[in-house]
């Protein structure tokens, strides 16, 4: 369901995607082409900043967004999911926060006012906090990536991962249809 906000914003969303009819979106949100929306999942731009603006979400074309997935741009901030990422089940993604080209973001996994690079992968129930992640990184199961420090000693994507990510992608190209 589209809903807007309390500004008056409503979403936009590409006769391309497919949206399951018990997602909600709310506000100022941009879906692209080909995004699959899976069921219960929230996308939420409807909370202004001080000054009352709001940024709002852009999900780029050809995301795959699964069930219990929730985007808030918290305070009006900026979020971006950049083509064709994954956010599997019950992601949490809170802006500001850019989530770089073919990322994957795992199972429960919370990413909270972070810039995650091209390609990026983390792995479930991570948490990722305050940090920005050089591309084709990847974050262990269950890690907690907070300082700086942290985010500099991970290691590259394995080959595992990318054929995960590569298998995701594949079931996201398979996904397309239109708006429900």
């Amino acid at each position: 369901m589209l809903y807007e906000n309390p500004a008056g914003m409503k979403p936009t969303v590409a006769d391309s995607a497919t949206v399951h009819k018990d997602a909600k979106i709310i506000g100022n949100v941009y879906i692209g082409d080909n995004v699959y929306i899976g069921p219960n999942a929230v996308i939420r731009a409807d909370e202004p900043c001080l000054e009352g603006s709001i940024e709002g979400i852009v999900v780029e074309s050809g995301v795959f967004i699964q069930d219990g997935v929730i985007i808030h741009a918290l305070n009006g901030t900026l979020v971006r999911i950049g083509k064709r990422a994954t956010l599997a089940h019950e992601t949490v993604v809170i802006g500001p926060c850019d989530v770089g080209e073919n990322c994957f973001i795992g199972f429960k996994s919370l990413v909270f006012k972070a810039i995650l690079g091209k390609g990026v992968v983390v792995q479930h129930q991570a948490l990722v906090e305050w940090v920005s992640i050089r591309e084709a990184k990847e974050v262990p199961a269950m890690a907690t990536i907070l300082t700086p420090k942290d985010a500099s000693e991970l290691k590259p994507v394995s080959g595992d991962s990318t054929i995960l990510s590569d298998q995701v992608r594949c079931a996201n190209s398979i996904n397309g249809g239109s708006q429900q």
